[in-house]
């Protein structure tokens, strides 16, 4: 430990501390634009400048080491004419007439550290040059007019997500921030996990479906888990006027830091199906407007008891709604089959073998974030649950090798160090050449490659996906569990909707099989129904959807029952790595529509049904993959 003195304050921090870091310890404010604390300090604002006793020249605080002894002022007339100097050259460069951006009065950094320094104006006269705004992208403006050149975007894009998809070119004041070789935004490499609009300071990146439509203190906060994979990202929903605004990473995030991918940023708010607004009841061939008693009146005289009912719920509910569904129709009624609409085709065999063995395998996703080596087994991070695959692109330019073994085309392969090809249906006998190799060698010089960086590594990782884990058997999973030991490698396994494990950890796994099913609950929420299902459904002669959507499956059904969106609920989930978290209510209901739990009491109630309201104990009730850990 170290002491310095900040402003007359005297503190204790550890060795490696930067000045700034230490100020913020001493509850000492020291403004920044091209800092943030996610990112490596890089030291190009020069807006945290200090003086330090004995230092010739004024020191940026976000890259300077502090030292044992060190006295610093933060405040001194040097220092505060420095900040208003280093402000009126970045407002000088570029097009900051603050009423015309999206982000003044209270978004913009820029803005407000002028105002934190008492300024009303700037002395230098604007010599700018107009920048074209490239609109290109679906959900990104990008504005070099407001561009402080911070390189904010730039880094998080390379650190962070590991896309390295935005640069700059020209030098100085000519400096442009580009995507790939200059080319238009919607045109480039990006991926839409708007990363860089959220870190951006200023309004030279924007969210063009929010943009005018609040700002961050004329919006509410609510911050949960994402709810669009089995990730488990935290983020904040941001409200006005019961309308969804936009939505951010939460940087305080223990897992994530931030991260969100276009799934769980930008998509949630293109939503453009119609919504059910009253419950409809088949009646002369014709769905028709009925209250919620007549629906449930229907619901009971249509529904079939025991044989022949298939209940069947989606893996985007939270874990209550679940354990609910569960208790009811497989409890209580002894429906023929009470699976979900994934049918654990990413879960069955894997619960099944922590089953038999009494105890957990996984790992938890943080040890991607370490790992000098990884072997990705028929799982594609770029297309599905793309945040876990940010933690393995960021590390590739450091030196971590990427094995991908895969049976199909593969856009994470393209950045394998070592391919690898898998065949579906002989996982074993790929596994136990591999195990093989890493005891005796192989004549194969890609698995040799393959073991010697997995070999090599002090922190290798197994990663395997929702195809590897549907196609895998018992014999395989031992294997795989040998191999991940012999490698003294973390083993991860990428579920698939948000609340698969919990599913799972339910026993709602059951294929659906064309049994001639008499009758069906559906529990959709607001997942789409895929053709597989609606096929599938087609010649049930009494159907019930509970839905917040229209699709081809409301249309088909026999009662309608409206329930709540994603927003407009909370709940439990339960992430691919065990870590027990909360979505959060963003939104009030339309008038008369229910959440689903509430939906499924009414049913209950209407079959003369108690069902078992101990969720937890439900949800540990059998042996995990990985370790659960409540938040």
């Amino acid at each position: 430990m170290i002491n310095l003195t900040i402003d007359g304050k005297t503190i204790e921090v550890q060795e490696g501390t930067t000045v700034l870091e230490a100020a913020e310890a001493a509850g000492v404010y020291v403004p920044t634009l091209c800092h943030h604390p996610q990112l490596t300090p890089y030291g190009g604002c020069r807006l945290c400048m200090v003086e330090v006793e004995g230092a010739r020249t004024l020191q940026p605080s976000c890259t300077m080491p502090a030292s044992d002894g060190m006295v610093i002022h933060t405040g001194s007339k040097k220092v505060l004419d420095a900040r208003k100097f280093v402000l009126t050259l970045i407002f000088s460069e570029r097009n900051h007439f603050c009423m015309y951006c999206q982000v003044s009065n209270g978004d913009c950094e820029l803005q407000n550290r002028a105002y934190d320094e008492g300024m009303t104006h700037w002395d230098l006269q604007p010599n700018w040059q107009p920048f074209e705004v490239d609109a290109s992208h679906p959900f990104i403006i990008l504005d070099n007019n407001r561009c402080i050149l911070c390189r904010r975007c730039v880094r998080a894009c390379g650190e962070l997500v590991g896309n390295y998809t935005l640069g700059f070119e020209e030098r100085g004041a000519d400096s442009l921030l580009v995507a790939d070789y200059n080319v238009p935004l919607g045109e480039s490499t990006c991926i839409s996990c708007g990363t860089c609009v959220q870190i951006c300071p200023t309004g030279a990146l924007i969210d063009r479906q929010s943009a005018y439509q609040g700002r961050e203190t004329e919006v509410d906060h609510h911050v949960g888990v994402c709810t669009e994979c089995s990730v488990g990202c935290q983020r904040d929903v941001l409200t006005r006027d019961n309308r969804l605004i936009r939505i951010e990473g939460e940087w305080d995030s223990d897992l994530t830091h931030g991260l969100l991918c276009d799934q769980g940023r930008f998509i949630p708010l293109e939503e453009d199906r119609s919504r059910l607004l009253t419950p409809l009841v088949r009646k002369d061939g014709n769905l028709k407007a009925a209250t919620w008693d007549e629906a449930l009146k229907a619901v009971a005289d249509g529904l079939g008891k025991g044989k022949g009912l298939a209940a069947l719920a989606s893996t985007r509910l939270p874990a209550e709604d679940l354990a609910l569904f569960k208790s009811i129709f497989s409890d209580r009624l002894d429906a023929e089959i009470v699976t979900t609409l994934e049918e654990g085709s990413a879960t069955a065999s894997l619960s099944s073998f922590a089953e038999k063995q009494g105890k957990s395998f996984e790992s938890s996703l943080d040890a991607l974030k370490e790992t000098e080596a990884v072997l990705a087994l028929e799982l594609d991070l770029v297309d599905e649950h793309q945040v876990a695959g940010f933690f393995i692109k960021r590390q590739l330019l450091t030196g971590t090798k990427l094995i991908v073994a895969d049976s199909n085309p593969n856009k994470f392969s393209e950045k394998a160090a070592v391919r690898l090809s898998l065949d579906q249906g002989s996982e074993t006998e790929f596994l136990a050449q591999l195990l093989e190799a890493v005891k005796n060698g192989s004549d194969d010089p890609d698995q040799n490659a393959a073991v010697k960086a997995l070999t090599e590594a002090e922190k290798p990782c197994v990663v395997y996906g929702e195809k590897f884990a549907q196609n895998a058997d018992e014999k395989a999973l031992e294997t795989l569990v040998k191999l991940a030991n012999a490698l003294n490698a973390s083993l991860i396994g990428v579920k698939g909707n948000a609340n698969s494990m919990a599913a799972a950890q339910l026993g709602l796994e059951s294929p659906l099989k064309a049994n001639g099913y008499k009758s069906a609950f559906v529990m959709l929420g607001d997942e789409k129904p895929s053709q597989k299902l609606v096929k599938a459904l087609e010649e049930v002669p009494f159907v019930v959807a509970q839905a917040a959507y229209g699709s081809q499956l409301t249309g088909n059904a026999d009662v309608i029952l409206p329930v709540t969106t994603w927003a407009e609920q909370s709940g439990t989930y339960l992430s691919l790595d065990g870590r027990l978290q909360k979505a959060i209510k963003a939104l009030d209901a339309p008038e008369g529509i229910l959440t689903s739990q509430e939906a499924l009491r009414k049913v209950a109630e209407v079959l003369s049904v108690e069902p078992d309201m101990d969720w937890k104990a439900a949800l540990f009730a059998r042996v995990p993959t990985v370790e659960i850990k409540e938040a």
